[in-house]
Parts: C-alpha cells; structure tokens; sequence
C-alpha cells in the first residue's frame, strides 16, 4: 500500500501556527477528538491520535457511512447496474404493500441518495418482521411528492445499499474493494449488515482515520487516484453539489444544502459526517481534506473551529518560509495528545482491604448484578456479572493507560454500541480521595469514553456511578448501590 506523503504544512502552503490554533480551540471547548489528519495538495501536513486512539484502529463511523454507500452507487451507475431516475419499487417487486401510492411509485434512486423520498417521518426498518428490510421501506406512507421535501432518513441509504448488493449480485464492501478500497489502500473495513447480510449503508462502516482521509481526497482530486480515474469527475460534482434545498440558516453548516449522501458547508465546503463528530471534510478552494474521528456532543462546534482555523491557516501561496519553532511545538503537539485522564492517586491504602471482595447490586437498566475489583501494584482488574449470569472483565492501569479487550456493555446493555461481543478498550484509574476510585474506560473503536466512579463505604458498601461520555440519549444512570458479599 503506498502511503500519503508527509511535509510540514509550510511546505504546502499552510501555517503551523494555524494548525495548534485548531487543536488549542478544541481542548479548551473541551471537545473530545479521537484523530486530526489535515491533508494539503495531496499531503499530510499534520496528524495525531489522542491516546489511546491510535491511526492502526478502525473507528465507528455513524453516519459518515453514508458518503460511502453513495460512492458504490456512483460506481454502479457508472457501470450501467442502474440509473438515477429508476423507480425504487423496480428493484424489489416482490415485497411492495398490497396498494402502492402514486408517491411511492414515483420515489427514483435519485431521491433516497437526496433524502427527498417524500417521507415526513423516518420509515423504521429495523422491526421488519423475518429482518426483511426492503419490505418494511415502501410500507412506510410517502406523504409528499418525491424529490420536493428534505428528511434525513438512513433507512433511504439503506435501500441505496440493497440496490447496489442486488444488481450488482455483491456485498457492498466486496463491491467496492477492487473499485475504492483496494486503489486507495484501505484495509480492514468492517460494515455492519441487516439480519439478512445486507450492509446497512446508512451507518454501520469502520475505518482508519487515514482511510477517511484518503477517501476525501480522491473526491478532491474528482475521482482520480494516482493518475488514474477511479470515479467520473461528473459523478463527484453531482454528488458533492447542492441538489436539495435544506433549510436556509447562513451560519448553519446543516442548511447549506444535500448532495448524494454529501453535506454541503459553508465557504465552498463540503463533507460527510456521522453521529459524535465523525467528519470528511473537503475545502476544494483551499486544496485541503481533514478527517477528524471524536466523541462530542456539538458536532457544530468542531466546524466552527475548523473555519476559524484551519481555513485561514490555508494561505493562497505554494508554499510558505518554513517556521522550524512553530513546527517543533505543533510536532510535539500532537504526538502528545491524550484523553483527559481521571485526576488523582495511583493508589489508595483501601484498595488492599476491598480487592478481591465481590459487591452486589440491586436490579438496575444497566443489568449489572455484581462486580469484583482486584488490584495489583498498578493495574486493577474489574468484574462484572450481568442479570443472565454472564462475567464481563475489564483490565486497566492505575496512574496510566492499559489497553485489553472487554465484553462489558456490550449492546444488549448499552444499547449505543456497535454489534460486536467484543470491544478493545483502555482504563485509566486514579483515588481522587482514599475512599473513590475513578476510572476512564475508553472503547477505542468507538466514540464512547463511559467513566465509572466507584465510591466505597468502609469494605462492606460500595456506590457506583456509570456516566457517558456521550450518548443518544441520557449519559447519566441512577447510581447503583452494593453490598460486600
């Protein structure tokens, strides 16, 4: 796999100092970044991973998925699978409702990458009974004409995703591998799939920071990747376009209108972007891409500093004086970056009085009926038994970060991760106070840092309080309440 070329941003034209603004800008918002990766004329002129992220792990990309999905139908209209104005009932006779609406029957391909099916409320496929998905879609009321009302509506890439697997006979990401992933060198991409193995397009894909970049910058470059065209420059202008109006705020980047499954920006930008702050973004005036993965709850607020930064820090000049200071302190920068790690002790003359000892808890939605802590010089091992009797184990550091692989809160119990048993993790303990211990657990695929605060009451009561970092709904649970077995 060729890798990107590395130079300092100076040497493309871009500032140093512009690039430590952005990440000054985001640690003092306490926006929690996972990566950074700023590309320039090709470039990589800055790039770091705030530990324990690193650039070797795939992350979630929630919705940023969907700019995806959209590249595989570029590909099959290209080659002919199908055309933008076929009719969405076309592709699947056999699971259409017993009376199809002349709104239904006029949805075109066109209008689920636009997200202007005419729906005024998201179809839910994911309840479809036996897992068929495309049938659940078209059950759904159209209420408005196609093509005339935006809706955001992953179930629309969805079925963007089960036309291109059903005319092209492929899996999505088998489709795409010798097209995308293969020519821009991305390996290991994971996609989620629907019960019946259709990739779900609307979110579910997995990939590395740079494999984000790499993918912008093929859009920036029109579809050519070393020399060669991958895509049609006309496909990367239609899709990177406005084609529907959404909405009309000027200093709103959500209303500057859709593409194909792309965003539009303000300043000539464009970009794909998923749920915590999953960004593609491409500046075309600017010749840039920067691909950012992080867990954040204002989504706004990292394009906001974007444009206050990292536009500006894009001079209009091939290149600028190299600025060895500023590009030493930005270097040091980002191969220091880390999560904010709990503040505190590496240890606590109590942890030798409860290790060991099991504390058991009431019924609570977490499904967390016991937990076992044991410590060892400075690591910690905890152990969790759920309500169905299965132990989920944790390792973690004390004063520092340890990474290992862990079931607990696996979906069936916060229910906002990926399907996956297992998720590689890191835990970063500290005793704020002789009696508290703090953990950070970052699930470092994934978008979310959850922080557990055990509180102990002697050796015989513990308190515990499990907070997200983040979440699509409440980060706070009602703390449980143990008792030493």
């Amino acid at each position: 796999m060729s890798t990107l070329p590395r130079c300092s941003p100076e040497a493309q034209g871009a500032s140093s100092e512009g690039i430590l603004a952005f990440i000054d800008g985001v640690e003092a918002a306490g926006l929690e970044l996972h990566s950074l990766m700023v590309l320039r004329r090709g470039a990589v002129v800055a790039e770091g991973w705030w530990t324990p992220y690193g650039p070797d792990v795939p992350h979630v990309l929630y919705s940023l998925s969907k700019s995806f999905a959209s590249t595989a139908a570029g590909f099959a209209v290209t080659e002919g699978r199908f055309a933008l104005d076929d009719a969405v009932i076309s592709f699947f006779p056999d699971d259409l409702p017993a009376e199809v609406s002349d709104n239904l029957r006029a949805m075109r391909v066109r209008d689920l990458l636009t997200m202007s099916t005419g729906h005024t409320t998201e179809p839910v496929v994911r309840t479809a009974p036996e897992g068929n998905w495309p049938r659940q879609f078209p059950a759904a009321t159209v209420e408005k004409k196609p093509g005339t009302h935006f809706l955001y509506n992953s179930a629309a890439t969805y079925m963007v995703s089960a036309i291109v697997e059903k005319t092209t006979g492929q899996r999505l990401l088998d489709y795409l591998t010798p097209r995308l992933l293969e020519p821009l060198g991305i390996t290991g991409a994971i996609w989620e799939t629907d019960p019946r193995g259709v990739a779900i397009g609307g979110w579910g894909l997995n990939v590395k920071t740079e494999d984000i970049a790499r993918f912008g910058q093929l859009y920036l470059q029109k579809g050519v990747w070393n020399g060669v065209r991958l895509l049609p420059e006309e496909w990367i202008d239609q899709a990177t376009s406005k084609q529907v109006s959404n909405g009309s705020g000027p200093n709103n980047d959500w209303a500057q209108g859709y593409g194909f499954q792309f965003w539009r920006c303000r300043h000539g930008a464009y970009r794909g972007d998923g749920a915590f702050g999953q960004f593609c973004i491409v500046m075309p005036k600017q010749e840039a891409v920067v691909a950012i993965t992080s867990g954040v709850g204002d989504m706004g607020a990292v394009l906001n500093l974007v444009w206050q930064h990292l536009l500006p820090a894009m001079k209009n000049k091939s290149e600028l004086p190299e600025n060895p200071a500023a590009h030493d302190r930005l270097t040091a920068r980002l191969a220091g970056l880390a999560i904010p790690a709990p503040q505190g002790a590496a240890s606590s003359p109590v942890a030798a009085r409860v290790s060991g000892g099991t504390y058991r808890f009431g019924a609570n939605d977490l499904r967390i009926a016991s937990v076992t802590l044991d410590f060892a010089g400075d690591s910690c091992h905890l152990t969790f038994t759920d309500a169905d009797g299965a132990t989920h184990s944790v390792d973690g550091g004390l004063g520092r970060w340890q990474n290992g692989t862990t079931t607990f809160l696996r979906r069936n119990v916060w229910p906002i991760l990926p399907p996956r048993d297992t998720c590689r993790s890191a835990l970063y303990g500290a005793w704020p106070d002789a009696n508290t211990l703090v953990c950070k657990l970052c699930l470092y695929e994934t978008p979310f840092g959850p922080t557990l605060t055990f509180r102990f009451d002697g050796m015989d009561r513990l308190t515990l309080d499990v907070r997200g970092s983040i979440g699509f709904g409440p980060t706070e649970r009602p703390l449980l309440e143990g008792t030493r077995q």
